[in-house]
């Protein structure tokens, strides 16, 4: 056995042995994360909120999720290309500033009165567009950081901080927004510039560096290389299965796009209650991350993530009937609980199913594919709801979900069947 290959296992049982909490890179990738998901989200919530009340139109929500999820299409193979090609780190660092301009202009055009519905349009897609650079990186650079054996428990931990983060965002955003938009969205300026600089600060393992500077000897964007995410993909069912499970589900069971309408028409709350609804899910994901974290799923993970997807769909039809205000926060908190489980599930199975070589472009595959679950799923919600009412639009999503769940336990066996979360990617 070479000394190298020593070194590595020495390293990955230290990785296994070592609480997260004092893995210094991942403390500092979980806190870049915390910082950065509290200023999306509270930047979420005053985009929303904005719009919303310079046109009162369900349709226009919906035109926010669509011109952030165009620059993910779009952008999906070369970001893929340049996370496997250049330092993920770096491309994550550059991806913040750019969040952090566009919140910067969102600030000034409030203070400065310029601020309207298609300019509003315009830098929320320059958000998607770093976006679509960022979440996909940060999610292939985790793994680089953890062993194999910590990568699930490392994956529940940092989507614990997500969760986290979604619950002090929107509420956080909803109360600063009685101070004006601009004071939601300097904020969100000045979160994302700290996510930059922790970014800056990580350190990676020798072995996982040598690692990562062995897979970026080759250059050169062909275009066998750059499709390389989307045919590993389509060449693995499970993993294409679990993808487009997530895909499909959130886009037709995206309630949360129709937020402001059911917190200004339906249940009457205003901006401090559209906060609590969009930290409602979060907070049901955020005890489920924390369980998760330190008991990991034992066998039939397969079996288990179609369970919460059903779940999923059936607490969105709770919601969308309901107009008490406590069941509906109670109904989107079984919602993120049960998304939760299935985020975790899809994110450790796919990781560890995948090279490392290919990770920055499967997970900009697959970022496309959430992005288009979610702000794809936004448009939907709100088309849908400008045709028959919001109500009618969160019930069709929610029936929808449930049916994709019985068809997809009959296209995808394998995925139903997987029993446990292990590393075979280099099979």
């Amino acid at each position: 056995m070479s000394s190298t290959s020593t070194t590595e296992q020495s390293d990955q049982a230290g990785d296994d042995q070592q609480p997260l909490r004092h893995h210094t890179p991942f403390k500092l990738f979980w806190c870049a994360s915390v910082a950065s998901t509290i200023a999306l989200q509270m930047q979420i919530v005053a985009v929303g909120w904005q719009v919303y009340q310079l046109t009162h139109s369900a349709f226009d929500l919906g035109i926010v999720g669509l011109v952030q999820f165009i620059p993910s299409l779009f952008l999906v193979f070369v970001v893929g290309h340049v996370a496997d090609r250049h330092d993920r780190r770096n491309v994550a660092r550059i991806s913040a500033l750019v969040e952090a301009l566009a919140a910067a202009t969102l600030a000034l055009g409030s203070i400065g009165g310029w601020l309207n519905r298609e300019m509003i349009f315009v830098i929320v897609a320059v958000i998607g567009a770093g976006r679509a650079f960022s979440k996909p990186t940060m999610s292939a650079l985790l793994p680089s950081l953890m062993s194999p054996r910590a990568l699930p428990g490392a994956v529940a931990g940092s989507a614990s901080a997500t969760q986290f983060a979604i619950i002090i965002g929107p509420a956080l955003g909803g109360l600063l927004y009685v101070a004006g938009p601009a004071v939601v969205y300097a904020s969100s300026c000045a979160l994302f510039a700290l996510c930059s600089l922790l970014l800056s600060l990580i350190r990676r393992p020798a072995s996982a560096s040598a690692s990562a500077a062995a897979a970026a000897k080759p250059t050169g964007a062909s275009l066998s290389s750059v499709f390389a995410g989307l045919a590993f993909i389509r060449s693995k069912p499970a993993i294409f299965g679990a993808i487009s499970l997530d895909m499909f589900a959130v886009l037709l069971g995206g309630a949360t796009a129709l937020l402001p309408v059911y917190a200004n028409d339906i249940l009457h709350t205003g901006a401090a209650g559209l906060g609590l609804l969009r930290s409602a899910p979060a907070a049901g994901a955020l005890v489920v991350a924390l369980w998760l974290a330190r008991r990991p799923l034992g066998g039939r993970v397969g079996r288990t993530m179609f369970i919460a997807v059903a779940v999923f769909g059936m607490a969105t039809i709770v919601f969308g009937l309901s107009h008490w205000f406590p069941l509906s926060l109670a109904a989107l908190a079984v919602l993120g609980a049960a998304d939760m489980i299935s985020v975790v599930v899809r994110s450790s199975f796919v990781q560890l199913e995948t090279p490392d070589a290919m990770r920055g472009r499967v997970s900009a595959v697959n970022s496309v594919f959430i992005g288009t679950s979610n702000q794809l799923g936004e448009f939907e919600s709100g088309l849908t709801a400008a045709w028959f009412g919001a109500v009618p639009a969160v019930l069709i999503g929610g029936i929808g979900t449930v049916v994709i769940v019985l068809l997809w336990i009959r296209l995808f066996p394998s995925l139903y069947q997987v029993d446990r979360l292990s590393s075979r990617s280099s099979q």
